[in-house]
């Protein structure tokens, strides 16, 4: 399966970037500098349960289920936007 994709351009102005942000800098490092291309697992110092954490709030916050199979095949901000957008479409 190909992976969802948006442009880098795009992205700084989408508000599901800019509330996954908000979302993300309680759980990340504060020294974190955080960009569409962050490695959620490599580059933000959090943990499993971290991630999890993170991934609740964001549902929460913006009133979405992400499945686990999903959460598993993202790897960085900008697939995370990406695959979001997807579950949208697909309610």
């Amino acid at each position: 399966m190909s992976k969802p994709t948006i442009s880098e351009d795009a992205i700084f102005s989408d508000p599901l970037y800019v509330e996954i942000l908000q979302q993300l800098r309680p759980h990340a490092d504060a020294d974190t500098n955080i960009s569409p291309q962050t490695s959620i697992t490599r580059d933000l110092g959090m943990d499993s349960l971290a991630i999890m954490d993170f991934i609740f709030d964001l549902e929460d916050a913006i009133d979405i289920s992400i499945p686990m199979e999903r959460i598993a095949e993202v790897q960085t901000i900008s697939d995370l936007v990406a695959a979001v957008h997807k579950l949208q479409q697909e309610a």
